[in-house]
């Protein structure tokens, strides 16, 4: 079985540096990292945190983004910080959102009236669809 990537660096230079609590340790040779096999059940699916992030960026605030994903808010605003995420300033749109089915995201298309307007975009969520529609703020 292959060591895992330094989770610091993610450097493939790393070797076996002991058992810990029956855990093996391992040792990064490029940054001199100490760290464990990830615990199972523990981490966040990359998929929650790219959507998470895709959310902020689109104007949903960090309370709605664990009422959508059922993922903190806390590690929203922590993975915003880790990379560093800003968005955009002196947009004269805001988003709405709602959350569909298959069968009401095909009914939304087929009504024309629901097509006018600014701009939106479709995101998968897991087995529903999030409509994004910015709408001008109205002055």
């Amino acid at each position: 079985m292959k060591n895992p990537n330094c989770p610091k660096c993610d450097s493939s230079l790393v070797t076996k540096s002991g058992v810990i609590k029956d855990k093996q340790r391992f040792k990064c040779k490029s940054c001199n990292y100490n760290f464990t096999v990830e615990k199972l059940g523990k981490g966040i699916s990359q998929y929650y945190v790219i959507k998470a992030l895709q959310l902020y960026i689109e104007g949903v605030t960090y309370r709605e983004i664990e009422r959508l994903l059922g993922v903190s808010h806390v590690s929203v605003m922590n993975w915003v910080k880790k990379y560093q995420i800003k968005v955009p300033k002196g947009n004269e749109y805001h988003p709405t959102y709602k959350i569909l089915n298959h069968k009401e995201l095909a009914e939304f298309y087929a009504n024309r009236e629901n097509l006018k307007g600014a701009g939106m975009i479709v995101t998968e969520l897991g087995d529903k669809f999030m409509l994004i529609k910015w709408e001008r703020l109205k002055h």
